[in-house]
C-alpha cells in the first residue's frame, strides 16, 4: 500500500485529462470570485435572494458541484493564481504582507507571455502595499482593493497601516460610489476597450464580505419575506452582485467576445455568520448584527475545514464548447492555472510543481480525471483535510490534542456520521496520504504571514 500511495503522489504533477488546443484558437478568460458567498446564498441552490443572472448562467452552463477552495480568502487567491496550494507559501490566513515570491509564475504572467492582456479588477489581498500589488505579478491593469474586504462606501480596509487601499495600477486614489458598482463599471469599461488580442480578466469582487451597507434601491428590491436589517442588506448585496455579473456577461455579448470566452464563477470560501459592523473597520455607518451566510445542507462556515467552509457554488461557461449540466468530480481552485495554460497554449519553461491538474478534458470532453488526493489546510493549520474518492479525513488540533474524523462525503455530505472508529484501515491509509501532502507545506514561504 505504501508503494502504491507513493506512486500516486509522485505522479500528481503530471496527471492531466487535457484536450489538445490549437494555439491559434486562444480563448479569453473571465474568472469571477464572490467574497464569502455561501453554498445556499444563490437562488439556484435554494437561496432566498433572487439571483436571476446566476440562475440563467447555471442553467446554460456546467456546474461543478464539488469544487473546493480554502476556508478563507487570501489562501484561495494564492491557489488560483499559482496552481499551487496556498500552504506551500505558508499562507493559511488573510494576509497583508507580501505572500508570493517575486519570481512566482502567476497565471497572469503565464498568459501574458503568450500574448494575453491581463487585468485584475477587485480584491488582491496578497500584499497590501502598492509595491506588492498585482501589477508586480503579471497584471497589466489593476484596480480595486490592495488589501481585503473593505467598507462599501469609504473603501477603507481595517484600521492600521493598510486601511487606505483603493488603487488604480498601484496608485492610491479616492473615488465616490458603492464598491460593487465601481468594480462592475471598471470591468465593463475594460472589456469594451479590448482589441483583437486575447484577454484574461480576473474579477475578485468584495461582495458579500462584511461590512455591508447596500444602496437603498437594492434594499428596497429585497423580498418582503426577508426580515431584519442585516439580513436585508445581505440579500441586497447578493442581488447587487448578481446584477454586476449580468452586466459583465452583456458586455461580453455586445462586444462579440462571449462565444470565445471561458467564464468561471465561484466563491473564495463559504458563507459567514460574523458581526457585520466590524469595529476594526473605519466607521461606514453599517447595520449591526450577524451576517446570514447560508451553507446548507453542509456543515461549517467560513474559516472551517468542513464542506460549508470549502465547497462553493461554481459555474463553468463557454457557449457552444462546454455542455450544460452538473458534474460531481472533486476538483479545486489550483486546477484553473493548468487548465487555462493548456487552453492558451502556454508551456512552462520548467516544472512549476502545480498541485492542480488540467481540467480541459473534464469540461470539454466529459473525461473524468484520475482520482487524486485533495489536501486543504485551514487557518494556522488548526485543521487539515484530505479528500480522496468518496472519503474525507480531517485532522484537527483541539486544546493540544489531535482529533481525527472520517466521513463518506458522497453518502454523508453534511458530515454528520464520523466513521473514524469503524474504518481504522482506511483511516490509516488516508493519514499516510495526508502526511505526504502536508510534507510540501512551507516550501515557498517568504515570511511570517500576519493578519
Amino acid at each position: 500500500m505504501k508503494h502504491c500511495l507513493a506512486l500516486i503522489l509522485l505522479t500528481l504533477p503530471i496527471l492531466s485529462s487535457g484536450a489538445q488546443v490549437e494555439p491559434a484558437a486562444k480563448p479569453n478568460f473571465v474568472f469571477i470570485i464572490a467574497d464569502d458567498l455561501g453554498w445556499a446564498d444563490v437562488a439556484f441552490h435554494g437561496g432566498n435572494a433572487p439571483t436571476p443572472n446566476l440562475d440563467k448562467l447555471a442553467a446554460e452552463s456546467l456546474e461543478l458541484t464539488q469544487h473546493y477552495v480554502a476556508p478563507v480568502c487570501s489562501p484561495t487567491r494564492a491557489g488560483f493564481l499559482t496552481g499551487r496550494l496556498w500552504s506551500r507559501f505558508g499562507i493559511t490566513t488573510p494576509i497583508n504582507t507580501r505572500g508570493l515570491p517575486w519570481d512566482t509564475v502567476t497565471i497572469a504572467r503565464a498568459l501574458g507571455s503568450v500574448g494575453y492582456d491581463t487585468s485584475l479588477i477587485g480584491k488582491w489581498h496578497l500584499g497590501s502595499k502598492p509595491d506588492w500589488g498585482p501589477n508586480k505579478f503579471g497584471f497589466h491593469h489593476a484596480y480595486g482593493s490592495l488589501a481585503g474586504g473593505i467598507s462599501p462606501w469609504n473603501h477603507r480596509y481595517k484600521k492600521g497601516p493598510y486601511s487606505v487601499t483603493w488603487h488604480r495600477n498601484g496608485e492610491l486614489i479616492n473615488e465616490a460610489g458603492h464598491v460593487t458598482d465601481l468594480l462592475a463599471d471598471e470591468a465593463v469599461k475594460w472589456i469594451r476597450s479590448r482589441d483583437e488580442s486575447p484577454f484574461f480578466l480576473y474579477l475578485p469582487f468584495t461582495a458579500i464580505h462584511l461590512p455591508l451597507k447596500e444602496p437603498r434601491e437594492w434594499v428596497d428590491r429585497v423580498p418582503a419575506s426577508i426580515t431584519g436589517e442585516v439580513a436585508r442588506h445581505y440579500a441586497a448585496s447578493i442581488m447587487h452582485f448578481d446584477d454586476a455579473v449580468g452586466r459583465i456577461i452583456r458586455a461580453l455579448e455586445e462586444t462579440g467576445h462571449r462565444d470565445n470566452t471561458l467564464l468561471i464563477f465561484t466563491s473564495d470560501n463559504g458563507g459567514s455568520a460574523a458581526e457585520n459592523n466590524d469595529l476594526k473597520y473605519p466607521d461606514d455607518n453599517c447595520p449591526n448584527g450577524p451576517l446570514t451566510g447560508n451553507n446548507l445542507p453542509f456543515r461549517g462556515q467560513k474559516g472551517t475545514i468542513y464542506e460549508g467552509g470549502t465547497r462553493v457554488p461554481t459555474i463553468v461557461s463557454w457557449p457552444g464548447k462546454i455542455r450544460a449540466g452538473k458534474d460531481d468530480t472533486p476538483v479545486y481552485v489550483p486546477d484553473w492555472m493548468p487548465t487555462f495554460s493548456t487552453l492558451a497554449g502556454y508551456l512552462p519553461e520548467k516544472n512549476l510543481q502545480w498541485d492542480g491538474i488540467d481540467l480541459t478534458g473534464l469540461i470539454l470532453n466529459e473525461k473524468t480525471p484520475d482520482m487524486r488526493p485533495l489536501y486543504i489546510a485551514a487557518p494556522r493549520w488548526r485543521a487539515v483535510s484530505l479528500r480522496y474518492g468518496d472519503w474525507k479525513l480531517i485532522k484537527a488540533n483541539s486544546d493540544g490534542n489531535e482529533v481525527l474524523e472520517l466521513y463518506n462525503i458522497r453518502q454523508d455530505p453534511s458530515e454528520s456520521l464520523d466513521q473514524i472508529l469503524q474504518k481504522p484501515q482506511l483511516a490509516n491509509q488516508m493519514i499516510e496520504l495526508l502526511e505526504a501532502s502536508a510534507a510540501k507545506d512551507n516550501e515557498l514561504v517568504i515570511g511570517e504571514p500576519t493578519l
